[in-house]
């Protein structure tokens, strides 16, 4: 009875939340399928800001998108008074763009009738509701604390071609790599494809072309060199949603694209830790309830999932056929410098940045290869495969935690967890090595044809805001720690003593 009473309460909260992101952003939200330019732009630009006339050249050039300043990433420090309103209004700029973004796709033939369209009709209203926006969360914090200054500045947007890779060819994670750009491709792919916002044949590499480029720290004596291996099935369930409960609690559609999750079985946006710790796991080991998510990946065949038409999904251009991995493995690691320490339990940690290709590379981590070749690993490419390898997608969590016993989160969601150093495996100064997650899925999906953009074979790509344009740079991991106290002891005993434990 307990259990039905908290799901009719938490379908009120989603109800209740839904209904106000619909009234807030009444008549921004756009039809599936909308299509740009049939070719990217080879323009080298980093972006353009918007003003009278540049609106209309940067369309002109090819397909586009909006770029925005990363607010959080901007903000001197969230009391926890304010979390709760600064989070919310956080995820409405996110929700502010992605209508604009829409606009901006549906608004071909006006752009071309008036060369001030863009900037008026669309980055203008965008610019002052951000505006407004971004004055109620400087209101909010300083309600508990100093007010910070500056943050009027980063209401304005800005235009940019797609076509332009913000990403570094073959990264080893973190965003670090030696450059593969190309430009160029159709808009559209096989099927209905994700109808204008991506993929293009350009963001597709062959892997056998790439270099080797994966180098690991050299153990000193004392490392941590155990492996803890937790077996958590592949989301067989179909547990989908586009919440994000780290990044946007208690707003539904916070993602803007739809996630995979495995582990945990009670994960959306209202999701309490009291919940975490009383729900069902997918893991074989009941000890861990922890909550393991992603963006899901599909296939542009012109398949109509269940989400076609809601917000996360197609309404979004979120399209085409949900791939399951065909394997999920979820290891913890050591680290290279000396002995690890236990999570906190519900400790968060996002790696990567579902924004990317506007934010640029500081918080990139995506790594994509394939069966066979993973020595070889793409930040802003996908790779094609070769026949009898499989499509790899791993995320390497931050292994270094600053220690302090209630930091489980922090306002920008990065600041309380960090990479330790590529060369050495030490981590910052005051912070703390903690087991690495090392996420692994595996994907039997069929190579692309680039040659006819996706039609004789579909291309695939990974869900994301709709203004990312589903860059490969853009994938990224989330993790919440509901590891029971034993089992975490047992974790850290195993890793710390150089065993391989399942």
């Amino acid at each position: 009875m307990r259990r039905n009473m908290r799901k009719r309460s938490k379908t009120t909260q989603r109800a209740v939340a839904a209904a106000a992101g619909l009234a807030l952003g009444a008549g921004g939200l756009i039809a599936v399928n909308v299509y740009a330019s049939a070719h990217e732009s080879g323009d080298g630009g980093s972006g353009y800001r918007a003003s009278q006339g540049q609106a209309n050249q940067v369309l002109a050039a090819g397909a586009s998108t909006i770029s925005c300043p990363d607010v959080r990433m901007k903000l001197p420090g969230v009391p926890d008074q304010a979390r709760g309103q600064v989070d919310r209004e956080l995820a409405l700029l996110d929700q502010q763009v992605a209508e604009a973004y829409q606009r901006l796709r549906n608004s071909a033939r006006a752009i071309q009738q008036d060369s001030n369209f863009a900037n008026n009709a669309i980055m203008g209203p965008l610019r002052d509701k951000r505006a407004a926006t971004i004055d109620r969360i400087a209101i909010a914090i300083g309600r508990s604390g100093a007010r910070p200054q500056g943050l009027e500045a980063l209401a304005t947007c800005s235009l940019r071609a797609a076509g332009n890779q913000q990403g570094t060819g073959q990264g080893q994670g973190q965003g670090n790599g030696a450059g593969q750009n190309g430009n160029g491709g159709n808009s559209g792919s096989g099927g209905d494809g994700n109808a204008g916002n991506g993929p293009v044949a350009a963001d597709f590499v062959d892997i056998t072309k790439v270099q080797p480029n994966v180098r690991s720290p050299r153990p000193s004596r004392g490392a941590s060199t155990g492996t803890f291996t937790t077996r958590c099935g592949v989301n067989a369930n179909k547990l989908y949603n586009s919440d994000n409960i780290i990044v946007a609690p208690g707003v539904t559609n916070g993602a803007h694209h739809t996630h995979d999750y495995v582990g945990n079985q009670d994960n959306d946006a209202f999701t309490t830790n009291d919940e975490f710790a009383a729900a069902a796991t997918t893991c074989r080991n009941q000890g861990d309830k922890s909550t393991y998510y992603w963006p899901v990946l599909r296939l542009q065949d012109g398949t109509r999932e269940f989400d076609a038409k809601q917000l996360g999904g197609g309404a979004e251009g979120n399209t085409g056929r949900i791939l399951t991995a065909s394997r999920v493995t979820l290891n913890f690691v050591g680290s290279p410098r000396g002995k690890v320490v236990a999570m906190p339990k519900f400790l968060r940690i996002i790696t990567g940045d579902a924004k990317a290709f506007t934010n640029g590379t500081a918080n990139a981590n995506a790594a994509w290869s394939c069966t066979g070749f993973e020595n070889r690993q793409l930040t802003d490419r996908y790779p094609i495969c070769p026949q009898g390898s499989s499509l790899v997608r791993t995320s390497s969590f931050q292994s270094c935690w600053d220690g302090r016993t209630l930091n489980i989160d922090s306002a920008n969601h990065r600041a309380h967890v960090a990479f330790a150093d590529r060369r050495t495996g030490a981590c910052p100064t005051g912070f703390k090595a903690i087991p690495q997650l090392v996420q692994r899925l595996v994907y039997d999906v069929k190579a692309p044809s680039l040659n006819d953009n996706g039609k004789t074979s579909p291309f695939y790509a990974v869900d994301g805001f709709p203004e990312q344009m589903h860059k490969p740079i853009t994938d990224h991991g989330d993790f919440i720690n509901v590891f029971d106290d034993s089992l975490m002891n047992q974790l850290v005993q195993c890793v710390n003593t150089g065993r391989k434990c399942r």
